[in-house]
């Protein structure tokens, strides 16, 4: 679909699927206020505004950069790659 900046392109299968993205996030409470405001409008009037779309893809973006660590007990802290192991090394041998 070609976006000309008056109508939107965003459907509801690209809004659902990018709220089930945003789901493993935490948001601000504007960020999510945000996003219930968009969602509502939506519902409403089957399309978002031009800037509505762009916040939410960017919202989306940002995010998504962000990777979950789930092996933290916050699981939206980004964590730290473990140690590499190391193999202890060989003590050279003579040659006679």
């Amino acid at each position: 679909m070609i976006h000309d900046g008056k109508r939107g392109f965003m459907n509801k299968d690209r809004l659902d699927w990018i709220m089930s993205g945003l789901n493993q996030y935490a948001l601000t409470s504007a960020e999510d206020k945000f996003v219930k405001a968009a969602v509502v409008h939506f519902d409403q009037h089957l399309v978002l505004t031009a800037q509505q779309e762009e916040r939410i893809e960017t919202l989306y973006k940002e995010k998504s950069k962000r990777m979950p660590n789930k092996r933290s007990a916050d699981p939206f802290s980004l964590g730290e790659a473990p140690p590499k192991r190391v193999r202890p090394r060989r003590p050279p041998t003579k040659l006679m």
